[in-house]
């Protein structure tokens, strides 16, 4: 549940800070007149997200087993993936995503209305199409037969709504920078343990073998049906019997990419060492002062 919290947190806290730098500004340059198609553009991104969530998990069901793990390994991988380059984007990007999204909707107010709607659906759309699919494929490796996956990001997607908020009173700030560098360093932990579960259903499918070959089998000391099994399980998609394949892609995938992710951002990105941001980051709250 702690996992699934944490994408709904991490990612609607990126589409409430786009969404909050998009109204202070027009708010700033006295443009209240575009909040309705701003408003548009961002209801069909999240009913787009939502269906998008909603045809994964319906249109899967109706499948053969072989057809569900092919499906929901090959989307697992897509779907770290799509989250690695986002986390590694915004630890880059966070300081510079207010002027970014300003002279994005400079021009956008300049063109008209479609654009305005435009603007605002691609800039939340890619959050909420990312977010889906990450968490449908988190879910599917969860798959403890419960809701609590889903209230865990319904519970996180609502607290960032209440922080995106804040932000824009005024009442709440914090080094933005810092918070998507430790919060994307726990997402590829998690991602990790998706991506290991994801090559497992592309075993049970029989597109890469050695399903029988375990790397170990602590079953009978960490029971899947424990509390602490069922913790491990819920944060770091745990697996107390993986295979040797699931074992080595987990390694290869954790240990380069969250090197490289914690390391100094200049490295990182290869444009040598940048100078760290104040405390303010990139927080939308300084412009809602206009």
């Amino acid at each position: 549940m702690f996992s699934n919290y944490l994408i709904g947190l991490r990612e609607g806290l990126e589409a409430s800070l786009v969404v909050c730098i998009l109204i202070a500004y027009l708010v700033k340059t006295g443009r209240r007149d575009a909040f309705r198609p701003i408003w548009t553009g961002i209801g069909i991104a999240i009913a787009l997200a939502m269906g998008f969530g909603c045809a994964l998990e319906f249109g899967s069901q109706e499948m053969t087993f072989q057809a569900q793990e092919a499906l929901g390994g090959s989307l697992s991988i897509v779907a770290v993936c799509l989250v690695t380059w986002m986390v590694f984007w915004m630890r880059r990007t966070a300081r510079h995503l207010k002027s970014e999204l300003g002279a994005k909707l400079d021009a956008a107010l300049a063109m008209g209305t479609g654009a305005l709607v435009a603007t605002a659906f691609l800039a939340v759309g890619r959050e909420g199409l990312e977010t889906a699919l990450f968490v449908w494929a988190s879910v599917h490796a969860a798959s403890d037969g419960t809701p609590r996956p889903l209230i865990g990001v319904a519970l996180g997607i609502a607290t960032a709504v209440l922080l995106g908020w804040l932000f824009y009173r005024g009442a709440l700030r914090i080094n933005l920078a810092k918070f998507f560098t430790w919060t994307g360093g726990m997402l590829v932990v998690v991602a990790a343990g998706v991506l290991a579960y994801g090559f497992h259903d592309l075993q049970e499918a029989g597109w890469v073998p050695g399903i029988n070959r375990l790397a170990f089998d602590i079953s009978g000391t960490i029971a899947p049906d424990s509390w602490y099994g069922t913790l491990l399980k819920g944060v770091f998609n745990f697996q107390p019997d993986p295979t040797v394949v699931q074992v080595t892609v987990w390694a290869l995938y954790l240990v380069p990419v969250l090197t490289v992710f914690l390391a100094p951002v200049g490295f990182a990105s290869g444009t040598g060492k940048v100078k760290e941001p104040d405390d303010q980051g990139t927080q939308p709250s300084t412009a809602s002062s206009a």
